[in-house]
């Protein structure tokens, strides 16, 4: 009976001790849709919400969603303000030298958008002398400032995704660039005003989840969940479920991968380990 009593007891104190267990504080871009985006009645939803909330569940801790611009994120994660950053955010090597991050959860291509009176775009020359509209922060965004002088557009930056979207739809750009599912999404919501142009550079990047150079624990206890979501099915599932079509074999979405974060990147740590998913 006193063994029986002793169990319940430090079962209690397990319950308690997660109970109090501060909740992860994780930002997104709330404009970004169809990965995070306002909702009626308040809060966000999308892709990227749902993800996280399903990695909490699976960690078996709270979460609270923080909506703000994208440019802001990783500096509010440096300041010790968000936990880590839930938001698409593209793995390049100079992030990666930075920061932490988890495996690929989403392949992510740079898209071009066009008015859909204007003519096709299919080569980096038909840029020249036209303005292009982009969320300000993004690998879009560093990517269009580092290339603006060799093709000859100009590069103008906005605080939201959406406001790059519409500074395109107002006229005020010839051209919109973003990542793949958020330029399709952004088409299908106005469809009868812009259209995806021809142009795409797939450079072989994917989304992952960022940290701070030094929170290697959680990055790791992230990336396990993940992965098992990936194995149970619940990436793809909500891949369907927000862009409407399910991931192709052998995307980021259905992967595995050994170790944790991005394979071949700075940060990658390829120590082997198993899941245990509940």
């Amino acid at each position: 009976m006193r063994r029986f009593a002793a169990l319940l007891f430090a079962a209690a104190l397990a319950i308690s001790a997660l109970a109090q267990e501060k909740p992860l504080v994780v930002g997104v871009d709330g404009t970004f849709a169809p990965h995070a985006m306002p909702k009626l009645g308040g809060g966000v939803e999308g892709f990227n919400v749902d993800l996280i909330n399903a990695i909490g569940a699976k960690m078996g801790r709270r979460i609270e969603i923080f909506a703000g611009q994208f440019s802001g994120l990783i500096p509010a994660m440096n300041a010790g303000e968000l936990s880590f950053v839930g938001a698409p955010t593209t793995v390049t090597p100079e992030r990666a030298q930075q920061l932490l991050f988890t495996e690929g959860y989403l392949n992510t291509y740079y898209a071009f958008v066009v008015p859909v009176k204007s003519a096709d775009v299919n080569s980096f020359t038909q840029l020249k002398g036209k303005t292009i509209s982009v969320n300000r922060g993004s690998a879009y965004d560093k990517w269009l400032q580092e290339n603006a002088g060799k093709y000859g557009f100009r590069a103008e930056s906005f605080g939201t995704n959406a406001d790059a979207v519409q500074a395109l739809i107002s006229g005020r750009a010839d051209v919109h660039m973003s990542g793949n599912t958020v330029a399709a999404y952004a088409v299908l919501k106005a469809k009868d005003q812009i259209k995806l142009a021809s142009l795409k550079l797939d450079e072989g990047l994917v989304w992952g989840a960022a940290f701070r150079k030094d929170d290697a624990p959680l990055r790791n206890a992230v990336e396990e969940a993940l992965e098992c979501l990936k194995q149970e099915g619940t990436v793809a599932r909500l891949h369907e479920k927000w862009f409407g079509f399910k991931p192709a074999a052998g995307a980021a979405a259905l992967t595995i991968y050994p170790g944790y974060g991005v394979p071949g990147l700075p940060g990658y740590d390829p120590k082997p380990h198993q899941l245990h998913c509940k």
